[in-house]
Order: C-alpha cells, then structure tokens, then sequence
C-alpha cells in the first residue's frame, strides 16, 4: 500500500512538472508557486488586454529565424544574460553609444555579442509595436525571445512575469566589467559576482546551463591551453581544441557542448563530468565541491535540470527591473526616445533648409 501511494505521489509530481514546463503562456496560481516571487510592477498577465498576441507574435518569427539559423538561438539567450546581470534587465545592452561615451556593447564582455542578435531583437519589436503598439517595451521582447531561443532548441517552455520598462542610460566600461565574470573564473569568484545579484550557488549551476548551445572564441578558453594545457582536461578533447586554437593568439570558434551543440540539454553537464568543459567557469563547477554535486544530479535528470533552469531564469529575469512609470517603452530599442526625438528634429531641419 506504502508503495503504491509513493508511486502515485511520484507520478502526479512528474504531471505538475511537465504541465508546468510544456503549458501555454499563461500561469496558474499553482504553478505560479514553483516560481520564485513576482517583484512588484511584473506580473503573468500583463500585456493580456493592450497585446494579447505578443508572445504568439515573437515565437511564430523565432520559429522562421531559427529554422534559418539555429546558432542565433544562443546569441539570443546570451544578450539577455547580459542585459540583466548589468544594472537589471532594462533593455540597457541595446543601446549604441552616443556622444556621451561608448554603451555597454564597446565592454570587452560584449564585444562577441552577435550583431544578429541585436537586429532581431528590433525587428521583434517592430513587428510588435506593429500590431500593438508602442506598449511593450524592448526588454520585455529579449526576456521573451530568450525563453524562445531555450524552448525553440528543445528545452523548457517556461513563463515569462512580464511588465519591464526600458532604462534610459547604460552602464559604464568598468561597471559592466564588474557584473559579467570572465570565463577564466573559477567557482568561488563566480559566486562571490552572483552573490551580489542575489543569486546563489544553485542559481549557478542552472544558469550555466545556458552553455549546452552556442560557441566559444579561443580567447576564452586560451588560458587552458596555453603555455601549458589544464591538466583537469580530457586529452582528447584538448588535442580537438588544439587543431581549432594552433596558437595562443588564434581567434576561431568551437561549439559549448560537444555532445548536442544545437540542441538545449543537458549534456553540458555531462560534459563537465567527462572533463570537457570549455571554459573554466565551465569545468570549475564540477572541480568545485560545492557545485560538484548538483552537476552531477542535472546531468543525471534532465527534467530536474529543465525545472532549475527555469525557476532560476524567472529569478534572473526580475534583477533590477523598472515598472510603472519608472524608465520608458523605446520605439527604436537601440535609441532611447528623447534622442530619437532629436534625430528627427535634426533631420526635419536640415531638409528645411535645403530648400533655400
């Protein structure tokens, strides 16, 4: 009797999980409880009445874009890791620099971010602000592209808290550095950075995730190959790295994950478990026995992980947002307003005076 009544509770876990990971957009208050909590100003609900076919909207293009290139799912993801880790997720990493000085994108952090990204997060916007309306704001549209991006490349499809506004100044070169650890970090400094994110260790495992798809440039992994290679590193794995970085100074690619570099998974965990993690921010969690053990659990359960990741992206997605009033909705999410504004008044100007 004991056993049976253990196997029923297992198998209703295993539903409410899945209903939870694989529903449609919308959050019950059931489900709303295996998120963490909403910060005030977001909510599951918030565009149902001013664009109700927004995520509709943004998902039916991803699907084209990723059907012609499945590798701009990772460079979406990415720019939202990096738009929230820097003074919250308000949109600021999609601004180009201005007279003021150079935006986050000219951090060294940032200079692989992918160009195509950026255009696609516009292009959703436009589109959006099409059928709707200047209402949703461009950080709302990364936050959802990126939970696509996952989704679309086979993982979670988990629900977005959505009511962002866009900030209206970036960060600094140095600010910037201090928020996006380099891959060359070991465990103890990446959660000494997250700690000051409110992010924990588990947090970090999760959200490392992220790294199942995507590439990595050689001069992130060089330090473990040059002068000499990491002696935690599998052989084989570092012969391959060797063929695609021949020199300390080579500057090409290689995929996160070996094992299913296109698909989101977690095989990257397995990955760090067979000694062949890419970078040392990678290899470190499984070294590390702080983290060594929820590696190990992810890589064994995929649906644990699935479920992890996205409580932590929920978590991660609500840093330092604005609402209400606070900041504005961007018609151009690499321009904000009020030099939009005077770009046009510029322009409108000097054709007034061709005129004479």
């Amino acid at each position: 009797m004991a056993s049976t009544i253990k196997s029923l509770t297992s198998f209703l876990f295993l539903i409410s999980s899945s209903f939870l990971l694989h529903s449609s957009f919308h959050v019950t208050k059931a489900q709303a409880q295996s998120y963490p909590p909403l910060v005030e100003g977001l909510s599951w609900d918030f565009y149902d009445n001013s664009c109700p076919k927004l995520e509709s909207i943004i998902r039916k293009q991803l699907k084209k874009v990723f059907k012609q290139n499945i590798g701009l799912a990772a460079g979406l993801l990415r720019l939202h890791f990096h738009d929230c880790f820097v003074r919250g997720c308000d949109g600021s990493v999609l601004l180009a620099g201005s007279a003021s000085g150079p935006s986050e994108q000219d951090a060294p952090p940032n200079l692989t971010l992918r160009l195509e990204a950026f255009q696609t997060i516009d292009d959703l916007r436009r589109r959006v602000h099409k059928r709707c309306g200047r209402v949703v704001s461009c950080s709302d549209v990364t936050a959802l592209a990126a939970r696509d991006a996952v989704y679309l490349s086979g993982g979670p499809n988990y629900s977005v808290p959505l009511g962002r506004r866009d900030g209206l100044n970036f960060a600094t070169r140095n600010e910037t550095l201090s928020f996006l650890p380099p891959p060359t970090s070991n465990t103890s400094a990446l959660i000494t950075s997250l700690a000051k994110l409110n992010l924990d260790a588990y947090d970090l495992v999760a959200l490392s995730g992220g790294h199942t798809i995507g590439i990595g440039h050689c001069g992130s992994f060089r330090n473990r190959l040059y002068p000499t290679q990491d002696p935690v590193m599998d052989k084989t794995f570092a012969k391959n790295l060797y063929g695609t970085c021949p020199t300390s100074n080579s500057n090409d690619t290689t995929v996160l994950d070996i094992r299913s570099p296109n698909r989101f998974d977690n095989k990257y965990y397995v990955d760090l478990m067979n000694r062949q993690g890419l970078f040392t921010s990678d290899q470190d969690l499984y070294t590390d026995r702080r983290t060594k053990g929820v590696v190990t659990s992810f890589a064994i359960d995929q649906q644990l992980f699935f479920e992890r990741f996205a409580y932590s992206m929920v978590k991660m997605g609500q840093l330092s947002v604005l609402t209400g009033n606070q900041g504005e909705i961007r018609a151009n999410c690499s321009i904000r307003n009020v030099d939009l504004f005077l770009s046009s008044v510029v322009e409108d100007g000097e054709k007034g005076l061709s005129q004479f």
